[in-house]
Order: structure tokens, then C-alpha cells, then sequence
């Protein structure tokens, strides 16, 4: 019941985080079709991936300007923007304009990133309690629901554009549900002080480990399905899928974990059962172990990313938030896009088992990460300490 209160509590940046997974989560089981469709190997999709960590980078410093002018309806403008962008990249065969429409989807994404993870911050200080894991869960649900809705266009054999389309006509009629008014907090309200550099950092860090693993499986998790074990089109699509239905699993029992446990322990914990998880996809002879090993991935890593955001949003005054929020999302999400590239090159040079298990590493190492953030000095607005 927790975690359908906090839904009804933070509903219209919910439908934000629905339109976002909704996109990656076609993009993600249309990757073999646009690969192929590009003409292009591992090592050069990969960099093309890079034209979207440009637009992203570029948009997690301009957003806490858009935030201050576009006011409540920043998520509103932000699902338009998405919905459109993502028309382009489906039909481009040439691969640098490709790049340029990633660009543009990057831009995009990352200003309705920023927001719609304010509005969740400024909701948790408003009432007190977590919310973070259940908006990322609406994420992770959306994302799992469009890749099983393409698993099934695929085998019929409609092509991207059309399909892309269908989900942006669908996303910009949620639009009117999304305006959420702001309250902004000036630093004359009590909370003026040094800008808190070291939260941000380490914050940033680890939802970097979280999103370079989750991208990671995203963007080649198909690929090794269809080209590593042989299976086929829908089971490659099934990749993707079962990633995020295991991330909306977690997310959802992280609501109420984070209510009971602390944010650093949380991360420890699912770092190390998401490590395995990359384990076993890498050595997995077949797709049903793959499938088990994105799926133990999933509900690990599920958690971590949105404990991040979630604690600077807690370890800085309420009038750095947003932009807090943009600086960790700066670090954060561009592994969405520098980990397909650095897999891509991985992959061209090992191969994609290789390359997945080297995601076990890196889920690792958000471990001296977590524990650096609970010797932060106490601030009173998180229960970092281990």
C-alpha cells in the first residue's frame, strides 16, 4: 500500500518517468534493427551513441534555467520535446545524422530527466518521505512494456519509425496530466552555506556505476542474445524486456526498503547481487540463462541509481536542489550513453561476454563509493550512516 500512496503522492512526475522508459525501452529492442539499418560494427555504433551523451551533457546544464522559466510546466514542455525528437533516429541510415538526431533525443531527455527527478526531490522534502524508487519504477515499467510491445512488431516486421510514432502520439496526449506547479526556496530561507561539492561528487558517481550497467544491458543486451546465444528476433527483444520488468520489481520493493534500511547499506547490498547477475550473462550458454542473469542485474541495480539521486537531494539546502540534482545527473546519466560506446569498443576487441563481465567490475566498485558517502558529515536531512 506504501507504494501505491506514494505513486498517488508524486503521480504527475510518475507520468514523466513513463514517457522516458517508454522511449528507451523501443530504442532498446529496435538496436539490432538500427545497427543493421546504419551498416555500421560494434566499435562504430557505439561512438555514434556518443552524439546522444552530447546532448545530454549540454542539457543537465541548461536545465536548472529551463526549470526557472518554464516553472510547472517544465515536465509538460519536456514530454513534447521527447516525443518529438524521438521521430528522427528510427528511419536515418547515414550513420553521422544518425548521431545528430541521438544528439537531439540526448538534449531532450536529459532536460525532462532533471526536471521530473526535482519535482520527485522536492515532493520527498514536502512530505517527508521516499519516493524516489517508485517513479524510477514507473521507468523501469514503461521501458519493459514498450520492449515487449516491439518484441512483437518486430516479428511482424513493421520498422522503427512507425512503431516510434505510435508512442509519441501516445506520450504528448499524457501531456495535460503532467503540469505540477514549483515552490522555489531562495537561500534566504535559512540555508545559505559553502556549495556542497563532495555530495554531488560521490552522489554523482554512483548513479554513474548504476546507469553505465543498466545502459550497458539496454543498448547490447539484444545483440548478445541474437548474435552470441542464437536466438531470434523476439527473443532478443526479450532481453531489454526482462531487464526492465526485473528494474520495476526492485524499484517497487526498494519504496519500501528505503523506508526501513539505510541508503548505503541498500547500495552495498544490490551492487553485489547486480555483480553476479552480469556474471552470469556473460557465461550463459543459452538465452533463457541470459535472460536469469538481466534479470538478477536488473533487480540489483534498480536501486542504486535512484538512492543516489535521492541523497543529494537530501545532503544539499533545498534552494541548491535542482541544480544539485542537474550537477549529479551530469555525472549520472551520461552513462547511459559513454557505457554503450565503451562497450561497443569492448565488444569489437573481446567480445560481448568479455564485455559484460567487465559491468560486474564496475557494479562493484559502487561499494568503496557508498561507504565514502557515509563519512560525510551528518547534515540532518539524510540517514546516510552505514
Amino acid at each position: 500500500m506504501s507504494v501505491l500512496n506514494a505513486l498517488s503522492v508524486s503521480r504527475r512526475p510518475a507520468a514523466a518517468f513513463v514517457v522516458v522508459g517508454v522511449f528507451w525501452g523501443c530504442f532498446a529492442a529496435h538496436v539490432p534493427v538500427i545497427k543493421a539499418q546504419l551498416g555500421v560494427n560494434d566499435a562504430v555504433f557505439g561512438l555514434l551513441l556518443l552524439g546522444s551523451a552530447t546532448g545530454l551533457v549540454s542539457a543537465m546544464w541548461l536545465a536548472p534555467r529551463a526549470d526557472r522559466v518554464l516553472g510547472g510546466r517544465g515536465m509538460q514542455v519536456g514530454v513534447v520535446f521527447l516525443s518529438l525528437a524521438w521521430l528522427l533516429p528510427g528511419w536515418m541510415t547515414l550513420p553521422l545524422l544518425f548521431a545528430a538526431t541521438m544528439a537531439l533525443v540526448g538534449l531532450a531527455s536529459g532536460l525532462l530527466d532533471v526536471v521530473m527527478n526535482a519535482r520527485v526531490s522536492e515532493l520527498e522534502a514536502k512530505h517527508d518521505r521516499p519516493l524516489m524508487n517508485a517513479n524510477h519504477a514507473m521507468f523501469s515499467v514503461a521501458y519493459a512494456a514498450a520492449a515487449i510491445v516491439v518484441s512483437v512488431t518486430r516479428e511482424m516486421g513493421l520498422p522503427p519509425t512507425p512503431v516510434f510514432a505510435a508512442f509519441s502520439v501516445l506520450c504528448i496526449l499524457m501531456v495535460p496530466f503532467i503540469r505540477m506547479d514549483v515552490t522555489y526556496v531562495g537561500a534566504e530561507d535559512g540555508y545559505a552555506g559553502r556549495y556542497p561539492l563532495w555530495p554531488i561528487v560521490l552522489c554523482g558517481a554512483i548513479v554513474l556505476v548504476a546507469f553505465m550497467s543498466e545502459a550497458t544491458v539496454e543498448a547490447w543486451s539484444a545483440l548478445h542474445v541474437e548474435r552470441t546465444l542464437g536466438g531470434g528476433a523476439a527473443e532478443g527483444a526479450l532481453g531489454p524486456a526482462m531487464l526492465g520488468l526485473t528494474m520495476a520489481v526492485g524499484r517497487f520493493s526498494g519504496q519500501a526498503i528505503a523506508e526501513r534500511y539505510r541508503e548505503v547499506v541498500v547500495v552495498v547490498v544490490a551492487s553485489l547481487i547486480s555483480a553476479s547477475g552480469a556474471v552470469i550473462a556473460a557465461v550463459a550458454p543459452t538465452p533463457l540463462i541470459a535472460y536469469l542473469g538481466f534479470g538478477i542485474l536488473g533487480l540489483g541495480v534498480s536501486v542504486i541509481g535512484p538512492m543516489g539521486l535521492a541523497l543529494v537531494g537530501k545532503l544539499v539546502a533545498p534552494h541548491l536542489r535542482t541544480e544539485a540534482i542537474s550537477r549529479v545527473a551530469v555525472i549520472g546519466f551520461s552513462g547511459f550513453f559513454f557505457a554503450p560506446m565503451l562497450m561497443g569498443l569492448m565488444s569489437e576487441a573481446f567480445g560481448l561476454r568479455v564485455a559484460f563481465a567487465a559491468v560486474a567490475l564496475l557494479l562493484i566498485s559502487a561499494v568503496p563509493l557508498a561507504m565514502a558517502v557515509a563519512r560525510l558529515a551528518p547534515t540532518g536531512r539524510a540517514k546516510v550512516a552505514a
